[in-house]
């Protein structure tokens, strides 16, 4: 397991999370590990999708090393892509 120091610098984490309390939750969890780390957190995979790609506000993030998603906030954005897609005209 990598502790931060091996790459001497923290473990870079982005947390993908929609509820300000699970995300809260997650990250106070975070600061109580012996692993050193810094978390950014987005609240949704379209913002998660801009920091990988460093677009618009995010053009100086860091790539993560590591990614913790919440699968129900994935789940509702893959929802809202098939409705759009039924909408559109063929």
């Amino acid at each position: 397991m990598t502790t931060g120091k091996e790459l001497g610098r923290p473990v870079e984490i982005l947390l993908v999370e929609d509820s300000p309390s699970d995300a809260g939750l997650t990250m106070t969890a975070l600061e109580k590990v012996t692993v050193s780390n810094k978390v950014t957190h987005v609240e949704d995979g379209v913002d998660a999708i801009s920091l990988l790609r460093n677009e618009g506000v995010y053009a100086d993030a860091v790539r993560p090393d590591v990614i913790l998603l919440d699968i129900i906030c994935l789940a509702r954005m893959v929802w809202r892509s098939c409705r759009t897609c039924v909408r559109m005209p063929a």
